[in-house]
């Protein structure tokens, strides 16, 4: 289906009525094939069917069984992590270029099962349909970037001018050694394939274990990549909860970590990796709590669009996800009112749908916290819109919670300072704009943020001033959402990241080497 419109997250007013056609026709299919199985571990380049086994069903309906996923204990993670220790050597040796080609081949593999991944994405994670296939071109898009910056710098390879006319000298960066990933449940293709491929060219291997809410998409993952010509042992897999994931954070033979998830695990990771004999890297994205502000020069219509799309796409379940809303006194009550139009108009439902625009959240715990949320709002604030679970017919089968838009809480408000991951937008009015960026930068988090102004000094002053690593401005298809690689960079700072170079660009493979300097002497 090459003659197919390609979806990412920006191309929002293409016609897609060609990839709704051909979705039509094979979720069905898809569903079929892929759904009620065993997805064991993957080990050494074998299956590893061990451990007890856990029945995952789609948010979507608890009546849709996704499969069954043994889940590895201690044990079976120290036979990952040997079976990576022992392919590292040779996986390192073989050298940049042909790792590289690997890796190719593999997007390659993933671009060919692009349509049974992004339909196993949509069904286990109840994505809308143009954000599962979107996030499955990123994954194939972040294999081919990281590939292209190791072939751009020669494999992160310089030489450097001798102290003296006797000595040549060169700098390389070189692998560590085995990593460890640990992917979240929001974008189980597109984060794990990032950390997983940045680790890979880089040559270390790899010790994955996806979300337990994502144990599908992660192992159709892995038997891609591994399809593309992976050799054994090189990229290893582990499904599992908490138990598992302890067991790899506290196994000293990993050497350094890559993970997507809160600060509170990411901090954990860090605390594990300094307490060993030596400091091992920590590469973490650990989410936020995302403002955008909209002045009194803004395009409404195009701020509502942003706002709304990048408050309630998958549900709020996005690190990137705009959580605040600061409008300019005088302008509120007309943007509330594009807002609430623009609101009303998306659909929530079953994914699988067409117009459907937002799913369910992930699990009920989500939607207990979206809900203890609601109930917070409506005690101290104005809810606007949503505000409550959804019930009757499909949404009793899953957990489904409405937008929900609040005003009047204050700003020191749990809603306006702790992240929620749920379908939810607080907004604020402010008289400056100065004053409203120094409340945002108050967060403890620093990962994205928008502005809505035709003010070239507003808009200068948001650039100079916020403390967010991913900017935008005037942006209808999100106001803080929708990074893509070899565009913009994805990079959290303060709570939100831990080494101040994010994924998408071009430093971020360099993070999973370390500097070696070469000094020659002599004719060789």
């Amino acid at each position: 289906m090459t003659d197919l419109p390609r979806v990412t997250y920006s191309n929002t007013r293409e016609d897609f009525s060609g990839v709704h056609a051909h979705l039509d026709a094979i979720i069905p299919e898809i569903e079929a094939r892929l759904l009620g199985k065993s997805r064991p571990a993957f080990i050494g380049g074998r299956d590893r069917n061990e451990g007890v086994v856990v029945e995952a069903y789609s948010p979507i309906d608890r009546e849709i069984l996704l499969g069954e996923f043994p889940q590895a204990g201690p044990a079976l993670v120290d036979e990952a992590v040997e079976a990576a220790r022992a392919a590292y050597p040779a996986w390192r040796e073989l050298g940049w270029p042909r790792r590289t080609a690997i890796l190719r081949a593999g997007a390659d593999v993933l671009e060919q099962r692009k349509w049974d991944v992004s339909v196993a994405c949509l069904i286990e994670v109840g994505k809308s349909r143009m954000e599962a296939v979107g996030e499955v071109e990123e994954a194939i898009d972040l294999i081919r970037h990281y590939c292209d910056e190791m072939e751009r710098t020669g494999g992160f390879r310089e030489e450097r001018a001798g102290a003296s006319s006797a000595e040549r000298c060169y700098v390389e960066l070189k692998p560590f050694g085995v990593f460890g990933v640990i992917a979240p449940f929001n974008f189980p293709v597109a984060l794990s394939v990032g950390m997983i491929s940045a680790a890979l060219v880089a040559g270390n291997s790899v010790v994955f274990k996806p979300s337990d809410s994502a144990g599908l998409t992660g192992r159709l993952v892995v038997e891609a990549l591994a399809v593309g010509g992976l050799p054994d042992g090189v990229l290893n897999l582990v499904q599992g909860g908490r138990e598992t994931g302890e067991a790899m954070v506290g196994h000293s033979q990993i050497d350094g970590f890559a993970f997507t998830g809160s600060n509170a695990v990411g901090m954990t990771i860090m605390r594990a990796a300094a307490s060993a004999q030596a400091m091992r890297p920590v590469l973490c994205e650990m989410g936020g709590k995302n403002p955008a502000f909209v002045t009194a020069s803004a395009d409404l219509a195009i701020a509502a669009s942003g706002v709304a799309r990048s408050a309630f796409g998958l549900s709020g379940q996005k690190c990137s996800a705009l959580s605040k809303a600061y409008v300019a006194r005088g302008t509120t009550d007309a943007f509330l009112e594009a807002l609430i139009e623009a609101t009303n108009k998306l659909v929530v439902g079953d994914p699988r749908r067409a117009d459907v625009f937002m799913g369910p959240v992930i699990n009920e715990e989500a939607l207990d916290r979206y809900t203890g949320a609601c109930a917070k709002a409506a005690s101290g604030g104005d809810v606007l819109a949503g505000g409550k679970q959804l019930e009757g017919g499909l949404f009793d089968r899953g957990p489904y919670a409405a937008p929900t838009i609040v005003t009047g809480l204050p700003h020191d408000h749990p809603i306006n300072r702790d992240e929620l991951f749920a379908p939810f937008l607080s907004v604020l009015e402010f008289d400056d704009l100065d004053d409203a960026i120094a409340d945002a930068n108050r967060s403890a988090y620093g990962l994205t943020a928008g502005i809505y102004t035709q003010d070239e000094a507003e808009l200068d002053r948001f650039l100079g001033t916020i403390e967010a690593g991913v900017l935008y401005a005037n942006r209808a298809s999100g106001a803080t959402t929708g990074a893509w690689p070899g565009f913009q960079t994805f990079c959290g700072w303060k709570g939100s990241g831990t080494s101040g170079k994010g994924g998408l660009g071009s430093w971020y493979v360099p993070q999973f080497m370390r500097e070696q300097s070469h000094t020659l002497f002599g004719a060789l």
